[in-house]
């Protein structure tokens, strides 16, 4: 390596030179060969010793006059080793000699059994047409696995699992008690759920919507994707539905909890208990509710699996119960024939009338569910559970009927305040199962919705609708994800809302009425996909008769508006303002971003490069950029290189992280623009791998520079890294910031104001890329739209100053 002569200016203007540490070819020869052998022995390409570096040493004398005079004489090699202690004391993250992780071999290990599987099976060909159907749905995305059924059925049906728990309590509660429950009007009610869950959940939902996915991903985001190149309108129902879903997600848990806690009222043992305190069925659902959340980060494959096999058992005990209490009363299913549900839709004998929709719809509240987890579980495991799941609650939900028709003149239970049939119906002893069972499903319920607020704040990120959030994933597949800030923010609404309503039935009169907004969201989505996908009349018969449906149970739940349902869409409007103005602030940002070519950007900054006058702000100066573009360099980073003080740098950086849908990608790339001091980095990380920078850049340095594209910077004094073969390293994150005189209307300032200050709420990147340890820089820069002419200072002059006359001498 070439010595570098750095001329400076000394301060009284005469000239030194200042020659850099360099390495002679006899120790640089060496110290190859040591960091190589070093690196075969221990795998490890960041655990290099230090090699010896030369230092070259000048003789100088000063002159009378001051100045820096070069003496004669020869060149005097000094060897110095880096100073570094004698053991680690940071223990900084190193690159693995491994290239996989244990998780990826157990991976991998599965992988190899899957496809010795799927070798023995194409050996053995599939007997009969029903072999060979079975052959084809395993090898389609809708295969079937019994884990995975059991984990659905943990994950995706808790909370339409729950409505039997409260549809029938309200419909009784706004009937005016069982005393005014007839026949036409159970047989009524028990038609609207029967053809309102065969209609919504079943034909939209699971042989419509789950047909419609983005890459295996189901949820109105998912869906949005496939049709926002038909209409920027799109984008509108697609936000409101999301926000609606999201706000509906914080009852969900509060509502299925706790009506299923107050089921211990019921036990005559405990009846006592809870008279005296009157608010401990809040404080065991608040404890439950905490609970649930602090164990999301396990991941919902493992919850799943110990749900599955509860709600195996729940949903059976359902069915159980529903056919006990039929008896031999058979003619309950007369309510098959959907003219009871309309007769009694409009019959005078309804005190409700149309408002008795926003109580059926609670037996549908969880189809929504079914489509945004279907990314989590596989459709082919929807499909295989949901006859089940089906049968169940048709049997539970005709069981009570029965029941109600058996005891509308029943004394005892006249009069019963906040009457629950499910519980009633019931033989005293079955019910301490019942409660049981009751609370594991209203944990499952609120599950299922936690899981899926996940996905949709994932996709609505990859959206820009949302901030940037640290996502972790806990399981092997990218739909099972965890993001902390949002569950947190979900567990502290959801237990809000607990002590402001503090019992199930204040709070079902909330609840529900965002949901619809979701569903007709959905509606317009998906009729808009069939449309554009050739299937016109299909699309038109879909949106007239779900629009139809869903907008009378909008307007039907909008009578709980004054009574709670104030609070879903307050949160609706309030996510949706998030989504909007980070979208248009979004906007706004990327059509001020601007590119320099090479041609363009090298001559600054091989000046400021070789411009020794300035010394090095560091030797590696990072920038973190969400640009995808690899030949151009950002003109943020290029300002931020010049603004006020020139960044002077052995070398800037670049560096972009793309996640990838695969789950352990480790690539990277690089463009040097043709140059040893600029580099463009992209790198390519799988969903499961952590997105520490700071390593995997020092990877790449070392790699440049045994590559000689980068060239070497021996450092002697210890660093944090404790790596010698690479100089300091700065890491900057540009932020913007409007400039007060900026051309932009309110509208466009606004959302660029709320953008930043949720921005500065949601968490700074730094935490994501692991930097925090390294101190990295924050800097704001002005965003460049358009601004205003500022008229030009007047100059006011000041009055002339008064002379005093001289003071005359006395005389003497």
């Amino acid at each position: 390596m070439a010595s570098e002569r750095h001329e400076m200016s000394t301060e009284d203007g005469a000239e030194g030179v200042e020659e850099t540490p360099i390495l002679s070819e006899s120790s640089e020869s060496d110290g190859r060969s040591e960091r190589t052998i070093r690196r075969e022995e221990s795998g490890d390409s960041t655990s290099r010793r230090p090699s010896k570096v030369v230092k070259k040493v000048r003789a100088t004398k000063t002159s009378k006059t001051g100045k820096a005079v070069r003496t004669g004489g020869s060149r005097q090699a000094v060897e110095q080793e880096s100073i570094l202690p004698p053991e680690s004391f940071t223990r900084a993250p190193r690159i693995s000699a491994k290239a996989r992780t244990r998780e990826e071999e157990n991976e991998l290990k599965r992988a190899r059994r899957e496809a010795q599987r799927a070798a023995v099976r194409q050996r053995n060909p599939p007997r009969g047409p029903l072999g060979r159907w079975w052959r084809k749905i395993q090898s389609s995305p809708d295969r079937i696995s019994l884990g995975m059924c059991i984990v659905a059925l943990g994950v995706v049906y808790g909370d339409i699992g729950t409505s039997p728990l409260y549809t029938f309590q309200t419909f009784v509660s706004g009937q005016g008690g069982i005393g005014k429950v007839d026949r036409p009007a159970v047989l009524g009610m028990l038609s609207l759920v029967f053809w309102s869950i065969t209609l919504i959940t079943t034909v939209k939902y699971v042989l419509v919507a789950m047909r419609i996915d983005n890459k295996g991903e189901g949820g109105i985001f998912a869906l949005y994707t496939l049709v926002r190149r038909y209409g920027k309108w799109l984008a509108i129902p697609a936000m409101l539905g999301g926000a609606a879903f999201l706000a509906d997600s914080v009852l969900t848990p509060a509502v299925s909890i706790s009506s299923a806690v107050e089921g211990l009222k019921t036990i005559p043992v405990l009846e006592p208990v809870f008279k005296e305190n009157g608010n401990l069925t809040m404080v065991i659902t608040f404890v439950i509710i905490l609970i649930l959340f602090a164990v999301q980060s396990r991941g919902t494959e493992r919850i799943g699996k110990v749900f599955g096999s509860v709600v195996m058992v729940w949903f059976a005990f359902l069915a159980v119960i529903g056919i006990y209490c039929i008896g031999g009363d058979w003619s309950i299913f007369e309510a098959l024939n959907p003219v009871y549900g309309i007769r009694f839709l409009f019959s005078p004998r309804n005190p409700v009338g149309l408002t008795i929709m926003g109580t059926v719809f609670l037996s549908t509240t969880g189809a929504e569910a079914l489509y945004s987890d279907m990314g989590h579980v596989g459709r082919g495991n929807i499909y295989a559970t949901w006859p089940f799941i089906n049968i169940a609650l048709v049997f539970n939900y005709f069981g009570q009927g029965a029941w109600l028709l058996r005891n509308t003149t029943n004394p005892a239970l006249q009069g019963v305040t906040g009457l629950n049939p499910f519980f009633q119906m019931m033989p005293t002893t079955v019910r301490y199962v019942a409660v049981i069972l009751s609370v594991t499903a209203g944990v499952i319920a609120s599950q299922a919705l936690i899981t899926g607020a996940f996905t949709m704040v994932s996709e609505a990120t990859g959206l820009n609708w949302m901030p940037h959030l640290q996502v972790r994933y806990p399981a092997r597949t990218r739909g099972q994800l965890y993001i902390p800030t949002v569950n947190w923010v979900l567990c502290a609404a959801t237990l809000t809302v607990l002590v402001l309503f503090k019992d199930s039935e204040h709070i079902s009169a909330a609840y529900g009425l965002a949901l619809t907004v979701t569903m007709i969201t959905t509606t317009v989505l998906l009729a808009d996909y069939l449309w554009h996908d050739r299937k016109r009349i299909g699309s038109i018969v879909f949106a007239v008769v779900f629009l139809a449906i869903q907008i009378l149970f909008f307007l039907a739940s909008m009578a709980k508006f004054m009574h709670g349902g104030w609070f879903t869409m307050l949160l609706t409007a309030a996510i949706l303002y998030i989504m909007y103005t980070w979208d248009q602030g979004t906007k706004v940002e990327r059509s001020q971003r601007r590119h320099m070519a090479a041609k363009e950007c090298l001559p600054a900054l091989e000046m400021l490069h070789n411009d020794f006058r300035i010394p090095y702000f560091a030797d590696n100066l990072v920038y973190l950029t969400s640009d995808a573009e690899m030949r151009r360099l950002d003109t943020d980073i290029f300002f931020s290189i010049f603004a006020n003080h020139p960044k002077r740098a052995r070398a800037w950086w670049a560096v972009s992280v793309q996640t990838t849908d695969a789950p352990y990608t480790r690539k990277y790339s690089v463009e040097n623009f043709g140059t040893n001091y600029l580099f463009r980095v992209r790198m390519k990380l799988g969903f499961k791998v952590d997105q520490n920078v700071a390593t995997y850049l020092h990877q790449i340095m070392h790699e440049l520079i045994d590559s000689g594209e980068l060239p070497k910077q021996p450092s002697i004094y210890p660093k944090v890294d404790e790596d010698p073969q690479i100089g300091t390293i700065t890491y900057v994150l540009v932020h913007k910031a409007l400039m007060p005189e900026s051309k932009i209307d309110s509208r466009g300032a606004l959302s660029l104001k709320v953008k930043y200050a949720i921005r500065k709420l949601a968490g700074s990147p730094i935490k994501w890329f692991g930097l925090a340890p390294y101190n990295p820089i924050v800097e704001v820069q002005p965003l460049f739209v358009s601004t205003r002419s500022v008229p030009k200072l007047t100059r006011v002059m000041l009055p002339p100053r008064k002379v005093k006359p001289p003071k005359h001498p006395k005389a003497q």
